[in-house]
Order: C-alpha cells, then structure tokens, then sequence
C-alpha cells in the first residue's frame, strides 16, 4: 500500500478542551510501530494562558514510571509558550514501548488544545482502523 492512511494508526493523546490547569494525555502503547509523532492543536487563549508540551515515556504503564524524553530521542522542539490556533509536531524514536504527551501550565487562565498521536513504521501493514 502506497498511501498513507494504510500505513499509520492515529489515536486522541488529548482529549480536546479548554485546559486551566496541567494535563497529562493518554498513555500511547507503540506495540507493532517504529515511531509516534504527537500533533497538538490549539484553539483560543484566556487571559494570556501561558502553556508548552513535551514527551514522556517509560517501559511500563505505570504512572509513576513515566520520565521526560531525552531531547535525543525527540525530532522538531516544543515553543516556550503556545500560540493561538496553532498546530505542533513532536516525533518520538526512542526504544521505549510507551509513551504521553504532558501539557504544562506556567501561567494565565487557560487554551483550549487537544492533541492527537500518529503512529508509523508498522510491522504489519495494511494497519486497521
């Protein structure tokens, strides 16, 4: 298959909403896939909402066991603050079976964002839905 719908599997890493506060996404399994890459939208800010996102991954899905992304394994860089009706990208290629997308609040009142994870480099294709 040479399109690209065959060959990704796409799952909400965060559930869209207006976030006021920290939020930790949901714990992406790559069981079968090579590589994830986090797509995070973002809608409008209230009074200067200032909030980032990175990745974090760990061997088990214990919430505990989760640990911030060395940079090494990460392709592209989150902005020091989000932007309003934005679009980002992290890819993740670490050795690591799970992994989550955390937004952080370092100020104002809120965004609304959600985010979603792209999986590639399937072991078997085509991928389902």
């Amino acid at each position: 298959m040479r399109d690209l719908a065959n060959n990704i599997a796409v799952f909400s890493a965060l559930a869209p909403a207006v976030q006021a506060a920290n939020a930790t996404g949901t714990v992406i399994d790559r069981k079968g896939f090579e590589k994830v890459t986090y797509v995070v939208n973002t809608g409008a800010i209230a009074a200067d909402g200032d909030f980032t996102f990175k990745v974090q991954d760990s061997d088990t899905i214990t919430p505990a066991d989760f640990a911030d992304v060395d940079p090494k394994w990460i392709i592209g860089e989150a902005p020091d603050t989000l932007e309003a009706t934005s679009a980002y990208k992290l890819g993740y290629w670490g050795h690591k079976r799970y992994t989550r997308l955390v937004l952080t609040k370092a100020g104002g009142t809120s965004i609304a964002a959600g985010a979603v994870a792209v999986l590639a480099g399937a072991h078997a294709r085509p991928v389902g839905a």
